[in-house]
């Protein structure tokens, strides 16, 4: 076996590396070449428009390509670049934009791995006889039994396992993450002395395809007419302002909800049939229970297995935070999480990602999109009223 643990000699087992033109992958291309593998790096053109093209912290268009093409020169590995557009805008953009029109949160990058990267490429990476595809995500794999496993990273501020959720046991079992044991400065100092050009390169922030982070002037731009203007409704069913398009928010909002209050208001509903944004105080924003759609599950046990009396596991609703006790129950189609803890702000369209336990070490068990949260008894059923009463019937 060699260092990916493919069978072998490095010399004899070719390696496709998806190359962002980013200081992470480029270093993944390193050094493999560096041990002797028969590299090929692979850049996708994902879109290339307007000034997010430009700006620093973008990826897989404009100026990153070119990083990508002279770093596969100073490594003396073929390189190509694959136009994806149509197919990114398909699979990512459009349905990025509708979540978004339909009140929920979507997570591109998710949705990016999914299709594009981690079913697209791959399936180009087999057509090219590379053994695997290797990426610079900050992830473990590992053997599990006749299959592999996912782990956190050694490095947990840079842990991108919340974005690898809905990797299928087939792609995991092809992928490597050859950074998963290694920090970002140690990267860095493997790219200087490698002489790599992208070594102080800026990391990849935001939305790639968003400059400036704006994604409602984005949005209206695919989805004209998106921003139909609305009401702005107190969860006691007060009408407290108007609103120029319920995509302009999001769950858990405190600043710039546009309405002046003698109490502290965040928004806790996006009501997208009657284009209405419900405020409340924070207290309505506590949730406990999760509903998921789009489960991928990569833990041992059989998904069907587990009944309503659950299984005890840990569980994430944002990316920034550590995992947290949960429990993971499932009656009939229905699959949902109950947070030991509780959680504010969580919307519909965001992943929960579940492991093992709290650890850096802690597997990877898989996830899915939150279809919908549920809150204390007292809110959901102030939000019922709302929901049955007629438009405009609560306005004073």
């Amino acid at each position: 076996m060699n260092s990916l643990d493919l069978p072998g000699r490095p010399a004899d087992t070719r390696v496709v590396v998806a190359m962002s033109g980013g200081v992470d992958s480029s270093v993944v291309a390193g050094i493999l070449a560096r041990e002797g593998y028969d590299v090929v790096g692979v850049t996708l053109q994902l879109y290339d428009h307007g000034a997010a093209t430009h700006r620093a912290g973008s990826c897989c268009a404009g100026r990153d390509i070119d990083d990508a093409r002279r770093v596969s020169e100073k490594l003396g590995i073929p390189h190509y670049v694959l136009d994806y557009e149509e197919r990114f805008r398909k699979a990512v953009i459009d349905p990025f934009a509708q979540s978004y029109v339909a009140g929920e949160t979507p997570i591109p990058c998710v949705s990016c791995n999914q299709t594009v990267k981690f079913a697209d490429l791959l399936e180009t990476a087999r057509d090219l006889g590379a053994a695997a595809l290797a990426t610079g995500h900050y992830i473990r794999s590992g053997a599990n039994g006749a299959h592999r496993a996912l782990f956190r990273p050694v490095d947990a501020d840079r842990d991108q396992s919340y974005f690898l959720f809905a990797t299928t046991q087939e792609q995991v079992d092809y992928l490597r993450f050859p950074l998963g044991g290694m920090s970002k400065p140690q990267v860095r100092e493997i790219a200087a002395e490698l002489g790599l050009s992208v070594a102080d390169k800026q990391d990849s922030q935001d939305i790639c395809f968003v400059p400036q982070g704006k994604y409602s002037e984005m949005i209206a731009r695919l989805r004209p007419g998106s921003a139909e203007p609305g009401d702005i409704v107190h969860i006691d069913g007060r009408v407290l302002g108007r609103h120029e398009g319920i995509l302009r928010y999001t769950i858990g909002q405190r600043r710039g909800i546009g309405v002046a209050s003698g109490e502290p208001l965040y928004v806790i509903h996006l009501d997208a049939d009657r284009a209405r944004v419900i405020v409340g105080p924070r207290e309505a924003l506590d949730t406990r229970k999760v509903f998921l759609r789009a489960m991928n599950w990569l833990g041992d046990e059989d998904l069907a297995s587990i009944g309503p009396g659950g299984i005890e596991l840990f569980a994430k609703v944002r990316s920034t935070r550590p995992p947290r006790p949960a429990l993971l129950r499932r009656e009939g189609a229905a699959v949902w999480v109950e947070l030991a803890e509780g959680e504010a702000g969580i919307a519909p369209g965001q992943a929960c990602v579940l492991y093992s336990d709290d650890s850096n070490e802690a597997r990877v068990l898989g996830g899915g999109f939150i279809q919908r949260s549920e809150r204390s008894a007292a809110a959901e059923a102030m939000l019922e009223r709302l929901s049955a009463a007629p438009a405009h019937a609560t306005a004073e």
